[in-house]
């Protein structure tokens, strides 16, 4: 069995927008196998498994995931994750790998691709509201896609907002209120908030927004007025209704499945598209088995692995 420590080492980020994309566009066709999440409940976070098998890259396997919001005052990441490779053909286990900054990667991946296809605008400005991890790596994805003229950033310690602006010293990067950040035209929202912090009418037509953080049941970002003035694009329907930026709203009676526009692969399929400039986009992005898979599959084409031999 092979194990990759440092699997994110070398990963070209284009690469990897491409082939994140390609995994939700075979999502779209129904091509691929993928269970919701499985959710295991403790006192401070909780840990999810997530199963998932890609016929069309002949790869299956499962992630094991944490998230403890609290981490980083022990000084340990708030996200840390593990995958497991299984032959298709046999089950038997190919290849561990350190998958915690991979699933930072293949997020950002998603929200780049999100971005891509629901922001109609080739030089943007970017909306941050949080300034941990995730925020920086959608910034390096998205720039990936979109010209990014400038970034005004948000953090509930502005001393963070400004690290992060330094970070990214090379665009055009200012420390912002939570208020204006939302104007821009991409806004991406990174927080572990389990009450709305963006409201309604912070948001200008004619913005895309990547809801990031929301990523288990009672979490939630955006304002549900803002919901229902959107065209909401979600990366799976049940793990959505169930842990999305949707699930607080839906469990009130704020919104329902039905006000749902579609999957972000149908979008990339082009069977759905965007209607309108003026129109309000939000990718509710939960994190899907299969992007782990498919950066898996690129980590482990770079031979940067450990042989592990058992008797």
């Amino acid at each position: 069995m092979k194990y990759y420590p440092n699997p994110e080492s070398g990963i070209d980020l284009k690469e990897l927008n491409a082939t994140i994309e390609e995994a939700f566009a075979e999502h779209g066709r129904g091509n691929v196998q993928m269970p919701s999440k499985v959710y295991v409940d403790f006192k401070k976070g909780d840990f999810r498994t997530m199963p998932a098998y890609i016929p069309s890259l002949d790869i299956a396997g499962v992630k094991i995931v944490n998230v403890h919001p609290e981490n980083p005052k022990i000084g340990l990441p708030t996200v840390m994750a593990l995958t497991t490779i299984l032959d298709v053909e046999t089950g038997i286990p190919m290849a561990i790998l350190n998958a915690t900054k991979l699933t930072d990667l293949r997020t950002a991946a998603a929200g780049a691709v999100a971005s891509k296809y629901l922001s109609f605008k080739k030089s943007v400005t970017l909306g941050l509201i949080g300034s941990g991890r995730q925020a920086q790596t959608q910034v390096e994805a998205i720039a990936e896609e979109k010209n990014i003229e400038n970034i005004k950033v948000w953090s509930r310690n502005e001393s963070h907002a400004e690290d992060f602006c330094r970070m990214f010293s090379r665009f055009d990067c200012q420390t912002a209120s939570m208020e204006k950040a939302c104007d821009c035209d991409i806004l991406i929202t990174t927080t572990p908030s389990r009450t709305p912090v963006v409201k309604s009418e912070w948001v200008q037509e004619g913005t895309h927004i990547n809801a990031i953080g929301a990523d288990a049941p009672g979490k939630e970002e955006l304002d549900p007025e803002l919901l229902k003035r959107s065209t909401v694009i979600i990366d799976d329907y049940e793990q959505a209704i169930h842990s999305g930026e949707i699930n607080v709203p839906i469990e009130k009676g704020l919104y329902s499945r039905d006000m749902i526009a579609g999957t972000l692969g149908e979008y990339v399929l082009g069977t759905k598209r965007r209607e309108c400039p003026e129109e309000i986009t939000i990718f509710d992005s939960t994190g899907l088995g299969i992007q782990d898979l498919a950066i898996a599959k690129i980590a482990m084409e770079k031979d940067n692995f450990i042989e592990l031999v058992f008797p």
